[in-house]
């Protein structure tokens, strides 16, 4: 009897690609005389056949009933908690954590729209100030801009300790009202247990004009959980 180690698999090898992208094409030599007529690769029809023959191919055995077993735990499990339980979904807030100078801030991610890199802000003559910086353009889209800065009294840091390039706008709020804020830094999204979410010091909420409705730890830092809810009350009421 052979050994484990001997058996050969039988699953078949898969096909050769026509990589002439890595060759001939725009990361290769760029010889292709096809190169003239679609300028880069990713216009050409070989690249687009090849991947659409990547699309159809037939998956691996047990790699489709693998990826159901996944998601279906995925669906039905939470954050997990300070001991490693799982938590269900309807007892965790999903968060977006961004920087606005040296605060760590956060919105829910329910609505969030888009973080985007910046955009040019048209001032609106007698109408912009500190707080409405005017209007942004996103995807064909006319949307107001607003400092959360100056509505949160987030104190100003010298320019030298800013990381510019790491700045964003985060495009917030529902279909009916989104503002544009833009932002120092963008972390990415947490996911916690309402009861992690921890009363804020006295000095923090009069500092942010109770737009703080809690804090939370992560990373080893403090973040300011923002109630959307008022903030964005008080941004179209102060537009009117």
């Amino acid at each position: 009897m052979p050994y484990p180690s001997t058996i050969v698999d039988s699953t078949p090898p898969p096909p050769s690609l026509n990589d002439c992208w890595n060759q001939i094409g725009v990361m290769g030599n760029r010889s292709c005389d096809e190169l003239k007529a679609v300028i880069h690769c990713h216009d050409c029809p070989v690249y687009a056949a090849v991947g659409d023959s990547l699309l159809e191919r037939e998956p691996p055995p047990g790699y489709v009933d693998e990826w159901i077993h996944i998601l279906a735990e995925t669906t039905n499990s939470g954050a997990a908690d300070s001991n490693g339980m799982i938590l269900p979904v309807e007892e965790t807030i999903s968060i977006m954590i961004f920087r606005l100078e040296n605060q760590k801030l956060a919105l829910p991610v329910r609505i969030l729209q888009e973080v985007t890199h910046p955009c040019a802000i048209q001032p609106l003559p007698h109408r912009s100030n500190d707080l409405f910086l005017g209007l942004v353009n996103i995807r064909g889209e006319t949307l107001l801009c607003a400092s959360l800065s100056h509505l949160l009294n987030v104190d100003c840091l010298k320019e030298s300790a800013l990381q510019t390039d790491s700045k964003r706008m985060m495009v917030a709020g529902v279909p009916e009202g989104k503002w544009v804020f833009p932002v120092d830094e963008v972390y990415g999204t947490y996911r916690f247990h309402h009861n992690e979410l921890h009363e804020a010091p006295v000095v923090i909420t009069k500092a942010a004009e109770s737009y703080t409705q809690g804090i939370i730890h992560w990373d080893g830092e403090k973040v300011n959980y923002l109630d959307s809810e008022l903030l964005f009350y008080t941004l179209n009421h102060k537009m009117l």
